[in-house]
Order: C-alpha cells, then sequence, then structure tokens
C-alpha cells in the first residue's frame, strides 16, 4: 500500500498565518498531500494545512485559504477618548 500522505514546502511555514474560512490565526506547521478518500478504490488526494493556534491546538484548512498574518500595532486613533464625552 502506498503512502497515505506526503509533506509539501510552503513559503510560510514556521510564520504566523490567517485562515481565510475562519478568521483563526497561528503559526504554519506543515503543509500535506493528503489522501482524504474514505475509500479504497478511489484516492481524492488535498493539500492540507496545519496550523497551530495561541492554545497549541493545531487546526486543518485548505491550503488556499491561508494568507500571512500581519500583526499591526493598536494606535490610540481608533480607541474613543473617555475623558472627553
Amino acid at each position: 500500500m502506498s503512502e497515505q500522505y506526503e509533506y509539501v514546502p510552503h513559503r510560510l511555514l514556521r510564520r504566523r498565518v490567517r485562515d481565510i474560512a475562519s478568521g483563526a490565526e497561528g503559526e504554519l506547521m506543515a503543509v500535506i498531500n493528503e489522501n482524504v478518500s474514505d475509500s479504497a478504490t478511489y484516492e481524492r488526494w488535498m493539500e492540507l494545512a496545519y496550523i497551530r493556534g495561541a492554545s497549541g491546538r493545531e487546526f486543518t484548512t485548505a491550503v488556499e485559504n491561508v494568507l500571512p498574518a500581519y500583526d499591526q500595532p493598536m494606535t490610540g486613533g481608533g480607541r474613543r477618548d473617555q475623558r472627553s464625552a
């Protein structure tokens, strides 16, 4: 029987990413080309991204849903000044 998965190189490995499907962010741990079929006669391969969230748990998403997460500093311009009400 052949392997059911294979690792795929990706430019964002070990970087902070965002899953556009769920909005969740984390570190991209691996991209794997995985046989997701439940049938022995029909194979269906899909590239899955494994992302480790802030809680330490990993979740998967389609690799097409992964974008770099750019940290943006908090600025005072968007906050309401509590003194001037």
